[in-house]
């Protein structure tokens, strides 16, 4: 399709008075045609979308807070201080910045070539011919000689066909795309460093009750010890206790290595060397996030990856345009203006001027597929980006589903396993009344605390999932937070449109 590119509101034709003026007019009038040109290929339009009404498994309740800090509904100072930490300090925020100012770059260079490139050389040369030719001809000519030269040069590529347009459409895509990568750094950021905090406290309760059931078997152990050797009970006891010590002191070494690297992958999300992290409030104090509301067609403003992939969407409609193109000459202007003497000391004077102009025209006429194949390769990629789009739209509803129903199963397991702890801990109570009074063996005992311990382990990890699970639907949802935490990081967000100061395209 041969689109014309859209005048600016108000243009009219130049009113020339005068006969002199009139030629300044056409040629002005003339550049001003050549520059709208018209742009090949497809005008990008967003595909349609097939969103569903509403999210599978939306909860009953929730609260209009996706465009809000969310991490701050926790309570937790030292949570909060970490995530700014993390904006202002972690390396992949600083990286995404980086290849966005990269992208900007790539822009005001493709952009360039809409304008006459303008140029200088200078040079000195000193030569000289063999004595035959002219330097036997010709009395008196110099042998050697030397040259001095200046020149300042133009050149100027007129895109009527809209290729320049087209790859500058492109480029500008991919900044945006490339920016939307970096806020989809920050949502990742800031949902790891949540996440990971809770993890790490979840962890901290699961050793603070290993070391509790230690020290408690720890005592049975001595007692039984004592009895057993008054002859009040029997090896096999205090065997069973010796076991029941040496299961809960095997998971100690175990939660202190996750703790170790859990605090190890904080530190470096916090954009330093490893090392311990500082604890805020317990995982039983902390406040639980509302739910955010919203409809699934919002997660296309929402969700940077989205919006991501549109952009390169845009970018690979672009470039069909500028493969198209290919199939048009290409013409260009080129001069120079100078000054060529022999004597260095006149190389300005009025004599030594030299000038020239030139247009030059270069077009196709049997390439054997070498421009239908960039067509066909071009609309091939445009075509892949928009089955990515497609994709990435059904993996974020899916994201999303997920973390709904995952919050939500995981309360419900939440308050079936404190159901659970409370029945083993009457259980295990009423085990050791009946031991002590003589009405059950101890095996009745060691059974109900073996059931206990690793209960009231699940439940305090079950508990930090739950919290985990209300930072996971924050960031499958997206939303405008994004905006918030980027204003905490230590880089500043290069602008990436109009506002950058750049020309506008059409």
């Amino acid at each position: 399709m041969i689109s014309p590119a859209p005048a600016a509101a108000g243009d009219a034709a130049p009113h020339c008075p005068g006969a002199a003026l009139r030629r300044v007019c056409a040629l002005a009038a003339l550049a001003s045609a050549l520059l709208a040109g018209c742009t090949l290929g497809p005008d990008y339009a967003r595909p349609p979308v097939d969103a569903p009404a509403t999210f599978r498994f939306a909860p009953a309740t929730a609260a209009d807070t996706a465009n809000t800090a969310w991490w701050k509904q926790f309570g937790d100072p030292v949570l909060d201080q970490l995530i700014d930490t993390a904006l202002a300090n972690n390396l992949s925020v600083r990286i995404a910045a980086a290849n966005v100012e990269q992208a900007l770059a790539v822009v005001t260079q493709t952009r360039s070539a809409l304008y006459p490139q303008v140029g200088y050389a200078a040079s000195g040369e000193r030569l000289r011919s063999p004595d035959t030719g002219l330097a036997v001809a010709i009395p008196g000519y110099p042998n050697p000689q030397t040259t001095y030269q200046a020149l300042l040069s133009a050149s100027w590529e007129l895109d009527l066909w809209g290729r320049i347009r087209r790859l500058s459409e492109a480029a500008q895509a991919n900044v945006l795309a490339t920016d939307e990568a970096r806020r989809g750094v920050l949502l990742t950021l800031v949902s790891a460093v949540a996440t990971s905090y809770l993890q790490l406290r979840g962890l901290d309760e699961q050793l603070a009750i290993a070391q509790r059931t230690l020290g408690t078997y720890a005592e049975s152990v001595r007692l039984y010890q004592l009895q057993l050797k008054y002859g009040q009970t029997s090896q096999m006891t205090v065997a069973q206790a010796q076991s029941q010590y040496e299961s809960a002191a095997a998971q100690i070494p175990q939660l202190e290595a996750q703790l170790a690297q859990t605090e190890n992958t904080l530190s470096i999300l916090l954009g330093r060397n490893p090392g311990p992290i500082p604890r805020g409030k317990s995982i039983y104090d902390l406040a639980l996030p509302a739910t955010p509301s919203g409809l699934p067609s919002a997660l296309l403003e929402r969700r940077p990856d989205l919006m991501q992939s549109e952009q390169a969407l845009i970018a690979a409609n672009a470039q069909i345009g500028a493969a198209k193109a290919l199939y048009f000459p290409t013409i260009s202007l080129t001069g120079a203006l100078g000054s060529a003497s022999m004597d260095l000391s006149n190389l300005f004077q009025g004599p030594t001027r030299t000038w020239n102009y030139a247009g030059q025209l270069v077009g196709p006429i049997f390439t054997f597929g070498a421009v239908s194949g960039q067509v066909a390769q071009s609309e091939a990629a445009r075509e892949a980006a928009l089955l990515n789009y497609r994709l990435a739209i059904q993996n974020a509803f899916a994201d999303v589903d997920n973390a709904l129903v995952s919050q939500r199963k995981l309360q419900d397991q939440l308050g079936a396993q404190q159901r659970l702890v409370a029945a083993l801990k009457d259980y295990a109570r009423l085990a050791r009344l009946q031991y002590d009074g003589g009405y059950a063996p101890y095996s009745t005992v060691l059974q109900a605390e073996q059931a206990l311990f690793p209960a009231e382990l699940t439940l305090a990890a079950v508990r930090a999932s739950v919290f985990a699970a209300a930072a996971g639907t924050y960031k499958a949802m997206g939303g405008g937070w994004v905006a918030e935490a980027d204003k905490l990081t230590g880089t500043t967000a290069p602008a990436v449109d109009e506002r950058a100061g750049m020309p506008p395209l059409f």
